[in-house]
């Protein structure tokens, strides 16, 4: 699930390479990498300020994904350009519960609101409202309309985690093909439902061709509501080959039910998430492989873009670049987005080597 200067897909050695980067969970400056960036250690073309009040506005709090991203990656990031770090935000993910948050960041006159939305729509009034007042909004994870926010932090595109997810069940299932579902989080979800369109783009290839999409159900970011949908996928398609849960929080939960039932071995599982949450299910057959790009770096990188932007060392127009600390160089893109980089794959092969 990362950003490099060579911004090429990821393999086992860029990784390795990487080691020196900030790594989720434990901030281990020892555990390698899916980034395969490197370098810089300020922001490029300007000064970044000192003291900014940077807060992070996830989809829900208490969420292993955004415990990493936020608190392994924005806070270290915060810290190193001496700026206030904050992390708040509803304990359910809503379309909108985070507008009463937004609200009481912007009345405090925090510079800088990093948010991942629970839906384009629900929160741009009160971001555009936050904006009006002086803050820059940063939105990472998962965007709004662009028109509500300065810079989107993309973790990798759109098309990229949907090819990594569509070869990575067909791996799973076989040759032979066969039906398969997704396990999303919630029906809103703006980067799930990119996500969920551009698989079944690539499922109405002639490669694809023996995979059958029958179903997407969604969790709520929820475990026991993903664990809930996960076994009445297969109450209802017993014929089911393969689930695609493209959510830590669903992928996790998808992988406790099936390991603890008959179908383990049975019926094939990836999706998005984190080697600590998967690595007994790799080990134990449940899932042979996953993606996702490395969440501390996406906060990290999504701290030093808000600085950037509030510092005037950018303004958010596509060309601009600056320097994201140890993590190099980065451009912004059409529409405002920052691309950290592609998907990264683990499997029992490599997982032992990450430790977020």
């Amino acid at each position: 699930m990362r950003a490099g200067s060579s911004r090429r897909g990821y393999v086992v050695a860029a990784a390795l390479a990487a080691m020196t980067l900030a790594v989720a969970a434990c901030a281990d400056d020892s555990t390698p990498t899916p980034s395969g960036n490197t370098g810089g250690s300020t922001a490029g073309g300007g000064q970044i300020k000192e003291g900014l009040k940077i807060a992070f506005l996830p989809k829900q709090v208490n969420n292993p994904y955004f415990d990493t991203s936020d608190n392994k990656g924005g806070k270290v990031a915060v810290g190193e350009l001496k700026g206030s770090y904050t992390e708040t935000g509803p304990s359910e993910a809503s379309p909108s519960a985070q507008v009463s948050y937004i609200n009481t960041l912007s009345q405090r006159g925090t510079d800088v609101i990093v948010v991942s939305a629970n839906d384009k729509d629900a929160i741009c009034g009160a971001l555009t409202e936050a904006r009006s007042a002086g803050a820059k909004v940063v939105t990472y994870d998962s965007d709004t309309n662009p028109s509500c926010r300065d810079l989107f932090v993309n973790q990798a595109s759109t098309e990229g985690i949907a090819k990594s997810q569509i070869k990575l069940i067909s791996a799973a299932v076989g040759a032979g093909g066969g039906q398969i579902a997704i396990l999303s989080a919630t029906a809103n979800a703006t980067n799930q439902n990119a996500w969920i369109a551009a698989m079944k783009t690539e499922l109405a290839k002639p490669e694809n061709a023996k995979l059958k999409l029958v179903a997407t159900v969604y969790g709520d970011d929820d475990d026991q509501k993903s664990f809930t949908e996960a076994q009445g996928l297969l109450a209802k398609y017993p014929n089911l080959k393969g689930i695609i849960s493209p959510t830590t929080v669903g992928v996790a939960a998808a992988a406790r039910y099936l390991s603890g039932s008959s179908y383990k071995g049975k019926v094939a599982l990836t999706g998005l998430g984190t080697p600590n949450q998967m690595r007994q299910y790799v080990k134990d057959g449940t899932c042979k492989a996953f993606a996702l790009w490395n969440p501390a770096d996406l906060g990290y990188l999504a701290a030093y873009a808000g600085a950037a932007l509030a510092s005037g060392v950018i303004s958010g127009k596509e060309g601009d670049t600056f320097t994201a600390g140890k993590l190099g160089q980065y451009k912004v893109g059409a529409n405002g987005e920052v691309l950290l980089g592609d998907p990264f794959t683990f499997e029992a092969s490599n997982i032992d080597q990450f430790k977020f």
